[in-house]
């Protein structure tokens, strides 16, 4: 009985959270990110400011918390220890997308549509980026039994992350599921240009 407990906790955080989002992003979208309060997110979501904070930071971070990366590490952490790093973070890339639902993409293209429109929100996009090379890089650190990300490690983790960034680009900021088709042949194209042909 005991043992069931944590999970029934960990689930009602994972609806507080949820419904803080939602209210946050339809207040967004419906009025703006700067006429936007947390006290008018927290009213929405029927929980006080206080309770907000404990789930996000900043009003920026419900827009911009994302909640891809620890899949991610995880997706990574599962991929046979013979692949190359790239190869571990494809893979890792392909099976994390393969369990995303129809809502997951639209949730994500709509937190996408936000932090492009929204000035300070795509500054601490960037921020993020950062973050995200230090986190790959450690997980590939890890899988090479590495005590730290050496320059190897971020190179690869950089690589991936502007690869990303290049097709989102290319697709004025949008992520779709055949995404992953687009990194095999972005990487391909990044060998061939910095090997010559194979």
């Amino acid at each position: 009985m005991t043992s069931s407990l944590p999970g029934l906790r960990e689930r009602k955080k994972a609806k507080t959270r949820a419904a803080i989002r939602e209210a946050g992003m339809t207040l967004f979208e419906q009025q703006g990110f700067a006429a936007t309060t947390v006290e008018q997110i927290a009213e929405v979501a029927e929980v006080s400011p206080s309770t907000f904070f404990r789930y996000f930071p900043t009003k920026e971070d419900v827009v911009l918390a994302d909640d891809w990366d620890a899949p991610m590490v995880t997706a990574i952490r599962e991929q046979p220890a013979e692949l190359s790093p790239a190869d571990a973070l494809i893979s890792g890339l392909r099976s994390m997308v393969s369990a995303l639902t129809p809502d997951d993409w639209n949730a994500e293209r709509r937190r996408q549509r936000l932090f492009q429109a929204v000035p300070e929100l795509r500054a601490r996009y960037l921020q993020q980026v950062t973050a995200s090379i230090d986190l790959f890089a450690s997980v590939l650190a890890e899988r090479a039994g590495k005590p730290e990300p050496d320059l190897e490690c971020r190179a690869i983790a950089g690589a991936m992350i502007g690869i990303g960034m290049a097709i989102q680009t290319d697709q004025n900021g949008m992520v779709e599921p055949a995404d992953v088709e687009r990194y095999d042949e972005a990487i391909t194209l990044l060998r061939r240009s910095l090997c010559g042909p194979a």
